[in-house]
């Protein structure tokens, strides 16, 4: 089966008791049982992976399209604001799809998230719709590994 790759970056463990009014009540495991069911239903998996380790998420990245991941949604969290090593991981696995998410409008919030240094690197970048933005990329991945875009 296609699979498709999902990575979480830092604090997004918390998900469901962090900034409920920002981010929302669902929690990690509830937002990566509806990815994988919404990878199935267009016939593709789906594996989730959170860490707050940088390095770690790197890793996971060079790994994407040696481990036959056909793409990757990507909410690197606050390293997406400041990571030049995270957007030179997305950069160095092209042409592997990278859609970045973020559950918040991060334009709407602090001058210091209105960089989008791991953004810049991406494919397409998917933010504001809450656990939304990832099930939004999901189907941006599905439908450009498809060939539909």
């Amino acid at each position: 089966m296609t699979s498709l790759l999902v990575l979480h970056g830092p604090c997004l463990s918390r998900l469901g008791r962090r900034e409920p009014a920002i981010y929302g009540t669902e929690t990690l495991a509830e937002l990566n049982k509806r990815l994988v069911a919404r990878g199935a239903a267009a016939g593709f998996a789906v594996q989730c992976r959170q860490t707050n380790d940088e390095g770690t998420l790197i890793d996971w990245l060079l790994a994407g399209d040696d481990d036959g991941f056909v793409g990757v949604v990507l909410n690197a969290g606050a390293w997406a604001h400041t990571s030049l090593a995270v957007a030179d991981a997305v950069r160095s696995i092209a042409p592997l799809p990278v859609v970045e998410v973020h559950l918040s409008n991060t334009v709407a919030r602090d001058h210091v998230r209105h960089a989008a240094v791991v953004g810049a690197a991406c494919r397409g970048r998917i933010e504001g719709f809450g656990v939304g933005s990832y099930v939004l990329a999901i189907d941006a991945l599905v439908a450009m590994v498809g060939g539909r875009w």
